[in-house]
């Protein structure tokens, strides 16, 4: 069986004291064994990066812009394989795993971009012969604890910024599908990364806390579920640490009476079923407004909804695959018996879905739910999973307060022609990203990724300026160079008193 172990420098490999299993989401069997590290893996993974840490800060930010570059073009060079490999482990078609890799990549392009964000700020003449300056400079050390819903995309979002300002970086990620992460530090070293740059460790709660509770590690991003989120944001900032913790998501779609329905069901069918569902920035609340538009809406939704294909990850025509492993296909159908036992409507049921040939693949049909309400649990939590829920709402002020009112803030989406419901919408909603006719408002790469309320915990966003900032600590100079003049008794007075 394929062994999956970890890359830090000086590691030897073979088999380590605990492993995972790895499970092929398709068949429902074991494909590989990852390694379960622990602090003597973290300690010579932080070992390597001091070492290598200081001369990768020292090389200008034009040399490390190169690395990017050619980083860049080897990911795209084996994009098919990496893709392969993310389906394999993952489940999600081809074309999402492609997608999951052009996003990263495209944060990878900004970082590419490095040298002139990394500017500083100049004042000539603060006071009397004074100028003063500042500078960006790395933290040292950075680490990045990522979940198994993106395995490319996440991992470069945190890196690709971190490695570009000067930092070195551990990357914890999913023990469910490590393997591309893996192949991507591979592809980092042969794009001229020096050795101990970027490593990655793989673990579970162990290697999380080892990595939260060392001092040498000055900051760590993080995504995963919300409560994980909060325990990894305590953690880390009383251990001294700069933190950005990302969590869950509960995102709606306002439709407008005035919105094109036909456009809402095509793009509501790739929001709230594409991959499976598994995704935060997905659209697993729809909120009509006025019960004409929810009956049409319905209406729509049925037939688009039934004629979904679920097939395995490699079907080219299919619209999704399996979800990530049996645990997690048995929490999605637990919720759906929630959702039936508070009382909302299954309208499609997903559950007891088996793919010809794969019977024992985690697959999980799309379900969609109507007349759900606000008090219930399966309203409240995130389901992860391929499943629609119909929150009605009378009229335009219900609706805005719906996601507004959620424990979750990540995004939120409105469909309608009318441009001042819009604008008033995306200024009034209490929501970090806003889509208007977009379904999934994930932001460009050279803007940034956050949301707000039990979505994300602490100050600074992903990706963008929001990520050079996080992965950089600003250094002010204020300089006086003295003519010679003088006799040497003057007072320094204070630039901003003088």
């Amino acid at each position: 069986m394929r062994n999956i172990d970890h890359v830090i420098v000086g590691h030897n490999g073979g088999a380590g004291a605990r492993t995972g299993e790895v499970f092929n989401p398709n068949t429902g069997q074991v494909q590989a064994q990852v390694q379960l590290g622990g602090q003597a893996d973290l300690d010579k993974a932080i070992a390597a990066a001091q070492a290598a840490q200081p001369g990768w800060a020292a090389t200008n930010p034009q040399r490390r812009a190169r690395v990017m570059f050619a980083f860049k073009a080897l990911v795209e060079k084996n994009m098919d394989e990496l893709a392969h490999l993310l389906s394999s482990e993952h489940g999600k078609v081809i074309a999402d795993a492609k997608g999951d890799i052009q996003r990263g990549l495209e944060v990878i392009e900004f970082a590419c971009g490095i040298p002139p964000v990394l500017k500083g700020e100049y004042t000539q003449g603060a006071g009397p012969g004074i100028d003063v300056y500042s500078m960006r400079q790395p933290l040292g050390i950075g680490a990045g604890i990522t979940p198994f819903n993106f395995p490319a995309m996440i991992p470069m979002w945190m890196f690709g910024v971190a490695i570009a300002c000067g930092n070195a970086f551990i990357l914890k990620p999913s023990e469910r599908d490590p393997s591309v992460p893996v192949r991507l530090a591979e592809l980092m070293l042969e794009a001229g990364a020096p050795e101990g740059i970027l490593q990655v460790v793989h673990g579970d709660k162990e290697m999380v806390d080892a990595i939260l509770d060392h001092p040498a590690i000055s900051a760590v991003s993080f995504v995963g579920s919300s409560d994980i989120a909060h325990y990894v944001y305590r953690r880390g900032v009383e251990a001294g640490k700069r933190v950005q913790a990302m969590g869950g998501a509960k995102n709606h779609g306002i439709v407008m009476p005035d919105a094109d329905l036909d456009q809402v069901v095509a793009d509501l069918s790739g929001a709230a079923f594409g991959s499976a569902g598994e995704r935060c920035m997905a659209l697993p609340v729809v909120v009509p407004v006025g019960d004409k538009t929810a009956d049409a809406l319905r209406e729509k939704l049925i037939p688009a909804i039934e004629a979904l294909r679920v097939g395995v990850s490699t079907d080219a025509e299919a619209h999704y695959g399996p979800v990530v492993n049996a645990a997690h296909k048995q929490r999605v159908e637990n919720w759906i018996q929630t959702g039936v036992d508070e009382g909302a409507e299954l309208v499609v049921d997903g559950r007891g879905f088996q793919l010809q040939g794969h019977e024992q693949g985690f697959f999980i049909g799309p379900s969609l739910f109507d007349r759900v309400t606000p008090d219930m649990q399966a309203y409240k939590e995130e389901i992860f999973g391929p499943v629609l829920q119909i929150v009605r709402a009378p009229d335009f002020e219900t609706a805005l307060r719906l996601p507004s009112d959620h424990q979750y803030g990540n995004g939120v989406a409105i469909f309608t022609r009318n441009g001042h419901a819009a604008r008033e919408f995306a200024a009034r909603v209490n929501v970090g990203m806003v889509g208007i006719n977009v379904p999934i408002p994930v932001p460009v790469a050279y803007h940034t990724f956050g949301g707000w309320k039990r979505s994300a915990f602490g100050d600074t966003n992903q990706h963008g300026m929001e990520g050079v900032k996080f992965w950089t600590k600003v250094k002010t100079i204020t300089q006086r160079w003295p003519d010679g003049g003088g006799t040497g008794d003057s007072a320094f007075i204070i630039p901003t008193m003088g």
